[in-house]
C-alpha cells in the first residue's frame, strides 16, 4: 500500500525539480560528447534500408519508443512501434527483411526483447540498440550499439527511469534530425505529413490559397471605366488587374476610383487611372510571409505573378480564414 502523500514546501519542490533538470542536462551533455562513428553508422544504416524502422521496447522504454517512431515517421523516415511483449504473440509478422529494428533497453537485459532479437538474427534483419550497457544481451546481439552514458536516475531512490529515458528520447530525436537532414527533408515534405493542425497551416504557401482562372479580375488598359467597375463588382475583390501583352502593368483599386471621382471618371479608361508597378508576390512564398508584406504595404489584396503574368490573386482574409497567420 502506498504511503500517505506528504506536503512539500515550495522551496523543496523547486529544488527537486532543479535536481531533475541538472541531472538530465549533465546526462545529455555526456551523451553528446560521446557520440562518434557508431552514431554515423546508425544513421547510414537506417537511411539505406528499403523498408521501415521498427522501434521496440518495454515499460518506460516503450513509451519513449512510441514517440521516437512517431518523430521518425513525421520527418521522412518510415517507422512504427512494435511492443516487445506483443512481438512474441504474432507482431513479429509485421517486421520484414527490408526493415531494421531499433530496440530500446537501458539495462539491455529486458527479457521480452529476447524473441525479437532472435528473430532479427534468424532473418538477417539489422538491429540497432539504444542501451546503457554495451556488453548486455541486447548490446552483444546488435549490429550497432548506441550506448547511453552512465548517468544516475533523478529519482531519489535511483530506481524510476528518469534520466535514462530522457537520454533515450534525446538520442531518438538526434537520429530523426540527422536522417531528416541526410534525406534533404524540406518544409514542403513536412507539410505533406502534417496537413492538419497549426503546423500544417503555418506551412501553407500563397499558391495553396490564391484564387485562379476565371476568378481573376483582369482588364485591358483600354477598358472603359464602366467595364472596369463591372469587373470589380462581379469578381468581388475590390481591385482589377490591368494586363498588357500578358503582363500585369497596373491595378485599379477602390481607392483609385475615389481619387478620380471628380475628374469625369466614367469617361476615362483603366490605363488613365491605374496605379502602375503594383505590389505583387510569387506563389511559392509562405502565406505568413505574404501576410507580413500585405500589412507592411497596407493592402488587402495581392496579385500573384509568374514571370510578370498574373496567375492568381490573394486576399488578406484568405490567409486569416485558413489559419495560416
Amino acid at each position: 500500500m502506498a504511503a500517505p502523500a506528504k506536503s512539500l514546501p515550495t522551496q523543496t519542490a523547486v529544488a527537486s525539480a532543479q535536481r531533475v533538470f541538472t541531472m538530465a542536462a549533465e546526462g545529455i551533455a555526456a551523451l553528446g560528447a560521446g557520440l562518434g562513428t557508431e552514431f554515423t553508422a546508425a544513421v547510414e544504416l537506417l537511411a539505406a534500408i528499403k523498408g521501415r524502422v521498427i522501434v521496440s521496447g518495454m515499460g518506460k522504454s516503450a513509451h519513449v519508443g512510441h514517440k521516437i517512431a512517431a518523430t521518425l515517421a513525421s520527418t521522412g523516415t518510415p517507422a512504427f512501434f512494435v511492443h516487445a511483449a506483443e512481438a512474441s504473440h504474432g507482431d513479429l509478422g509485421m517486421i520484414t527483411n527490408d526493415d531494421a529494428v531499433l530496440a530500446l533497453s537501458n539495462s539491455g537485459e529486458t527479457s521480452e526483447l529476447a524473441d525479437l532479437i532472435e528473430y532479427t538474427k534468424r532473418f538477417g534483419i539489422k538491429l540497432v540498440a539504444i542501451t546503457g550497457k554495451r556488453t548486455s544481451s541486447l548490446g552483444s546481439a546488435a549490429d550497432i550499439v548506441l550506448e547511453l552514458p552512465a548517468a544516475p536516475e533523478a529519482c531519489p531512490l535511483g530506481l524510476a527511469p528518469t534520466t535514462s529515458t530522457t537520454l533515450m528520447l534525446t538520442l531518438g530525436d538526434a537520429l530523426a534530425v540527422a536522417l531528416m537532414e541526410r534525406r534533404g527533408f524540406t518544409a514542403d515534405d513536412y507539410k505533406v505529413f502534417h496537413p492538419g493542425g497549426k503546423l500544417g497551416r503555418r506551412l501553407l504557401k500563397v499558391k495553396d490559397l490564391m484564387h485562379t482562372g476565371d476568378e481573376l479580375p483582369l482588364v485591358a488598359p483600354t477598358a472603359s471605366m464602366p467595364e472596369v467597375i463591372l469587373v470589380m463588382t462581379k469578381k468581388t475583390f475590390g481591385i482589377a488587374g490591368v494586363i498588357e501583352n500578358g503582363k500585369l502593368t497596373g491595378v485599379v483599386t477602390d481607392g483609385d476610383l475615389r481619387r478620380h471621382m471628380q475628374t469625369n471618371l466614367l469617361q476615362k479608361t483603366a490605363g488613365d487611372i491605374m496605379t502602375r508597378n503594383p505590389r505583387s508576390a510569387k506563389g511559392d512564398i509562405l502565406a505568413q510571409e505574404a501576410l507580413r508584406l500585405m500589412n507592411e504595404w497596407k493592402i488587402a489584396c495581392l496579385f500573384v505573378l509568374d514571370d510578370g503574368a498574373p496567375v492568381g490573386i490573394l486576399r488578406l482574409h484568405d490567409i486569416l480564414r485558413a489559419g495560416a497567420a
